[in-house]
Parts: structure tokens; sequence; C-alpha cells
């Protein structure tokens, strides 16, 4: 499913990922662990193609993703990969229901199906009532909840999270856990998170522990 060869990375003489190998199958759900600085973020953002690493592939789907051109490569994130950040990175303009609708409307969906997707996902995640606030009208989990709809909206086939846990209280962390199990029970998405909840991390298949630049 998601193939990490060999990355390395550098920012100036700081190597930060030096020859990762690792690789997760379709329907895991994997936690990424290490220290402050580690490069657990720097390898979520390769894996998710948001940055470039020096050298090395990163396959999914069997698809090497740095081969593809920018066009390219900007298409296959938004239709494969779903993410949730720590911050929920909400646009603050808009309601839930828009910020859920986003993925689409930069893939072209048809409003009309991309409207009753958005609403179905936010309903299922019980929030078919907060359809029209803005995200300052919602709490930290219900802001939670629309981003996971949102990085859900495509059925992307991997989800990246970075520290999802990292602002929520605790009642809030248990629903974020049901809902990383739900999302993969009800969807078959691989999901790869990098987390210091170590809750949060006992719930996963699996995780991996980056040390000196490597796992």
């Amino acid at each position: 499913m998601i193939q990490v060869i060999d990355l390395q990375k550098s920012f100036g003489t700081l190597q930060v990922l030096q020859g990762v190998n690792f690789q997760v199958e379709k329907g895991e759900i994997v936690a990424i662990l290490g220290r402050s600085g580690a490069g657990k973020t720097t390898l979520l953002q390769i894996i998710g193609t948001l940055d470039r690493p020096d050298s090395g592939q990163v396959l999914i789907d069997g698809q090497d993703v740095f081969a593809l051109s920018e066009k390219e490569l900007a298409a296959f994130r938004n239709r494969h990969i779903g993410f949730i950040f720590q911050q929920h990175q909400l646009l603050p303009e808009f309601t839930a229901l828009e910020n859920v609708m986003m993925p689409g409307l930069i893939a072209r969906m048809e409003d009309k199906a991309l409207r009753q997707r958005a609403t179905d996902l936010l309903t299922q995640l019980g929030l078919q009532n907060r359809l029209d606030h803005k995200p300052s009208q919602l709490s930290g989990g219900e802001q939670q909840r629309v981003a996971a709809a949102r990085a859900m909206l495509l059925q992307p086939s991997v989800i990246l999270a970075d520290e999802p846990s990292g602002s929520l209280d605790e009642q809030n962390k248990k629903e974020l856990h049901t809902l990383l199990l739900q999302m993969r029970r009800q969807y078959g998405q691989t999901i790869i998170l990098v987390t210091h909840d170590q809750e949060l991390a006992q719930i996963c298949d699996r995780q991996l522990v980056i040390q000196d630049g490597k796992i």
C-alpha cells in the first residue's frame, strides 16, 4: 500500500532523515513516535507529498509519487491523501459544510453531489445540527470532526494525521480514538499518524519509532 524507500532529507547541515525504510499495508493504522525534533512531521509531510526528499522514494498504491509532475502530484494528493492537522486548519470564514466541501471543489465535483456527500459525512459524525456553523462557533472536538470529514470527502486511500489529539481535552481525545477506528472500519483507509499521545498510539496496529534519522 505505502512503501517508503531509503528516504534522505537535510535542512542545511542538519540531516533529519537518514535512510528511512518501512511499509504500511492497506487498512493499517500506524503511529510514528519519537522525541521532539526527530523528524516525525518531516517524514509525514514527505509521505503526504507536501515536501520532497533529497533522495529516496515513496510509493502509494504502486505509484512513485515523486516521479509525477507538479500538476499530476497535486491532483494525486487531492484524490488519494487526506490530512488531519493538530490545529484543524479550517477556513474561519466558511461554515462546517463549506470547509468539508473544499477538496471536492478543487476536484471540480458536481455541486449537488458534493454538497450531499459533505452533508452525509457530517451527519455520520454527529454534526448534522452544526452544518452552518463557522469554526469559531464549534468546540475543539467538533472542529476535529469537521477536519476528519474534510479528509474523508473524496474517500482517499490514505489518511495522514499530525498530532491530531494535541489540542484536545481527555473526552475529545477518546472521541478521536473512536473516530479513527470508525474511519478504518467503514472506509478501509490506511492511517499514519504522528503522536506523543500514548493512549492514541496504543489503538494503532503498529508503532514505528524514529531515532537518529532512521526507523
